[in-house]
């Protein structure tokens, strides 16, 4: 077997056809579009890499079949947040073969080490963690957009090479059809019209001032996480370059206190109920599909990808009220019939509480999983957010004593 950097038209196209190959009888991939595997490397498309490096790989067999293929990549503003150095790795699709998985693992790690790493995630993105993060073994569906999807066979090839998991990521699935609890309801509204609040949802337009008020919002809210780290304003204003893409102004929500920003909450609809009839591709025909089935409502679902407040005001009930203001824009496009929740991490109780609490069905796992370069140090699960079981066990109180 040998492996081959990426680094031409030919390698380049072996490694997006070689996850075509895998999947090619099961109904339930949906494939991913090239371009943004291709930008994820690409100096010019991915602000990550202004602060970090990465590269990617095949594997070709005896008889010079494509059979493997595998990225890594560092940040190095992030990868010193961790106990070890840590990279990642990711992309990752190869043929149900132990010593294939095996080349592939090695010469991530290897060239991690080179440069310092002790250890490795994966599989994950080389960007912000909702899109292509974690290892499905749970829920083998059509998945939402940016929700990587693997075949069962996967997990063993991780484990036997010596991952283990390092946090569960969990879905739920909201029927809209569904009526919200009435306890949950009648909070959301209670907590959606209180005074000294405002809600309201962006405005592309005016994209600089809500890059500033994210900003402000990320460094308070997940600033007691395990791996934080300092914003970086040219990583917002990807992302959001991203969002105008991908999103609509009413799906991604504001919530204000006295006018500073305390949360932010975005959704996207399943851009994968599209992408699935274009096979990958981005070109003239398959734009033509895009845009016919966009006007025809072929999207059903939506994806929330990303809400935090403010450590102040978490337990104050503001996640319900985005709901609450949210609601009136989905009966306002009643195509939308199911929303998905995805994700939340094992380790913030909280927010699978929230999910819960609105009727959210478990519907998919993923792992995300981590491999630590001397096989001798003690591994150690992602933490508990502790802050978030604490504030859980308040935002009870409070709401209990409210009415």
């Amino acid at each position: 077997m040998q492996i081959v950097e990426v680094k031409d038209n030919s390698s380049k196209s072996a490694f997006h056809k070689l996850p075509h190959l895998i999947y090619k009888d099961d109904r339930n991939w949906i494939a991913p579009l090239e371009v943004m595997a291709d930008s994820a490397f690409d100096p010019k498309k991915n602000a990550f890499l202004k602060h970090g490096e990465g590269t990617r790989w095949i594997l070709k067999d005896d008889s010079s079949l494509t059979v493997g293929r595998i990225g890594a990549f560092i940040n190095f503003n992030k990868c010193r947040t961790f106990s070890q150095p840590t990279g990642g790795i990711g992309y990752f699709e190869c043929i149900d073969d132990q010593i294939a998985a095996h080349l592939l693992f090695d010469t991530a790690k290897s060239w991690l080490a080179e440069r310092g790493m002790e250890a490795m995630d994966g599989p994950v993105n080389f960007g912000e963690n909702m899109i292509n993060w974690g290892l499905l073994v749970r829920g083998f569906m059509p998945q939402g957009f940016g929700m990587p999807y693997n075949k069962p066979y996967y997990l063993p090839l991780f484990e036997n090479y010596g991952f283990k998991i390092y946090f569960e990521q969990y879905t739920y699935h909201l029927d809209r059809g569904v009526p919200f609890p009435e306890r949950f309801w009648k909070i959301a509204k209670w907590v959606a019209n209180k005074p000294n609040f405002r809600f309201e949802h962006v405005k592309f337009s005016q994209m600089e001032r809500h890059i500033n008020e994210f900003t402000h919002i990320y460094e308070e809210a997940w600033a007691s996480h395990d791996n934080h780290q300092e914003v970086d304003l040219d990583d917002i204003r990807g992302m959001m370059k991203i969002a105008k893409l991908i999103a609509e102004e009413e799906f991604i929500w504001i919530a204000y206190h006295d006018e500073e920003p305390v949360l932010f909450f975005g959704m996207i609809p399943d851009w994968n109920q599209l992408l699935a009839k274009m096979k990958g591709k981005l070109n003239f025909w398959s734009l033509m599909k895009f845009f016919w089935y966009k006007k025809m409502k072929t999207i059903t679902r939506t994806r929330i990808l990303v809400m935090g407040v403010v450590p102040k005001f978490q337990g104050s009930g503001l996640e319900s009220a985005v709901f609450w203001h949210l609601d009136k824009i989905m009966k306002r496009k009643p195509w939308y019939k199911e929303v998905e929740l995805s994700w939340v991490g094992d380790f913030n109780p909280k927010m699978v509480a929230m999910y819960l609490s609105v009727g959210g069905v478990h519907a998919k796992t993923h792992y995300t999983m981590r491999y630590l370069f001397d096989r001798d140090a003690p591994f150690e699960r992602a933490p508990m957010l502790m802050k978030e079981v604490k504030l859980l066990r308040e935002e009870r109180e409070n709401c209990r004593s409210s009415l």
